[in-house]
């Protein structure tokens, strides 16, 4: 498989989106905002996320063989997050 050089500029531009999203991240985290703190940042880490495997992981030129490979990864994270969300949600009757 024959890969393009990237240019400089681009990786430039996406490490400039990541700083932003990381001062977006800090600014967010003194903002009060009750129980919704947590979808706020990640929102903002997902974004970051897409944007690293996106063009530092060469996701855009790769084969479609990868592509599922990445999205498998990820809908188990979902899976595996729901179930953690669900867990800690229903352990107030607990105590």
């Amino acid at each position: 498989m024959t890969h393009q050089a990237d240019s400089t500029g681009r990786y430039l531009v996406t490490f400039l989106a990541l700083m932003v999203l990381l001062a977006l991240t800090v600014a967010a985290s003194f903002i009060h905002l009750g129980r919704l703190n947590w979808l706020a940042a990640l929102s903002v880490s997902t974004v970051k996320t897409l944007l690293i495997a996106y063009y530092f992981m060469h996701l855009r030129t790769t084969s479609r063989l990868t592509w599922m490979a990445a999205v498998a990864g990820c809908v188990m994270l979902v899976i595996l997050t729901a179930l953690i969300l669900t867990d800690s949600w229903t352990r107030s009757w607990l105590s």
